[in-house]
């Protein structure tokens, strides 16, 4: 009896050792899996931006570059009102595509997830059937449906709702919104299905025993849990958003111009690297800011939840 008794502290100290050299070992085995892909994207993202932050330094003498650190650029954006409104309008139509996008999507997912059944992975194939065709393509349709003598205007002048076009529907901030919620609406349905499908049946058959209605159990237990998917969304849909070009370029007109197109002015027409890298350095920062606000949102709505 002393002799077992004696023998149980070592055995679970070898079972401990064995549980450790268990997890280093899968540990190293997930360095060695994530170390390829690590590097990749450090020379991929990393070297570029780096570049791009040291370009924006320097200055252009006409057709050559001074590489004299100065803040000449930054003081040029800060003092020059158009880059202001430019980046504040950026802002403003990514955050109003972001909510379009966000309440175009949450609907659609909500509906995969309580109601979707066996047909899911269909639900999801269409989801993502409009990555099959180009966005410069997708882009191009919605100029079709909005022009002057598109869709809606030769629709509606056919049943005879209107006797003349419509101007308000192309080139202007709100067919610029339009384009990209439509765009983006499968980035923001994925994160918001997934936290959807988190949802614990028995909480919502919780809230029916405690006599909540459908509209007071969605206010209740299901908007707040599904909160952290939302953010998630709005985040994923607002970076990129902020920095597209060829959607204003081609549907937004001079009022739907963004930060994007005057960065890529300043590389393509300007000739002025140095100041387009700053503005891209601008546009960032200040993405970087809104984005963090959007996972401090985040996390804070998964504790609550």
């Amino acid at each position: 009896m002393t002799i077992a008794a004696d023998s149980r502290p070592t055995t679970r100290t070898a079972n401990r050792g064995r549980l450790a050299s268990s997890f280093d070992r899968d540990a190293r085995q997930g360095l060695q899996w994530i170390a390829i892909p690590s590097v990749a994207a450090l020379i991929g993202l990393g070297f570029p931006i780096a570049l791009l932050f040291i370009y924006s330094f320097w200055t252009q003498d006409y057709l050559t570059i001074n590489t004299t650190l100065t803040l000449k650029n930054y003081i040029e954006i800060v003092s020059q009102p158009l880059y202001g409104d430019l980046l504040l309008r950026s802002l403003l139509m990514a955050a109003a595509a972001t909510i379009s996008t966000v309440l175009l999507a949450y609907p659609i997912a909500y509906y995969i997830a309580f109601h979707g059944g066996r047909h899911v992975a269909l639900w999801m194939f269409l989801i993502t059937l409009p990555f099959w065709t180009s966005y410069l393509l997708r882009v191009f349709a919605w100029k079709v449906i909005l022009g002057f003598n598109g869709v809606i205007n030769s629709g509606l002048m056919a049943i005879g709702v209107i006797s003349a076009p419509l101007e308000f529907l192309l080139y202007n901030p709100f067919a610029v919104v339009l384009t990209l919620a439509h765009a983006f609406a499968p980035f923001a349905i994925l994160p918001i299905l997934v936290s959807l499908q988190k949802i614990e049946p028995a909480l919502l058959e919780a809230a029916t025993d405690l006599g909540d209605g459908a509209w007071a159990r969605f206010r209740r237990v299901t908007l707040p849990l599904s909160i952290p998917g939302v953010l998630s969304a709005a985040m994923i849909v607002f970076i990129p958003t902020v920095g597209d070009f060829v959607t204003p370029t081609l549907v937004g007109g001079n009022s739907g111009y963004m930060i994007a197109n005057s960065i890529q002015n300043q590389f393509l027409k300007a000739n002025n690297w140095p100041l387009g890298a700053a503005l891209a350095i601008t546009a960032m920062i200040a993405a970087t800011i809104v984005s963090l606000a959007i996972v401090g949102l985040s996390r804070l709505a998964g504790r609550r939840s």
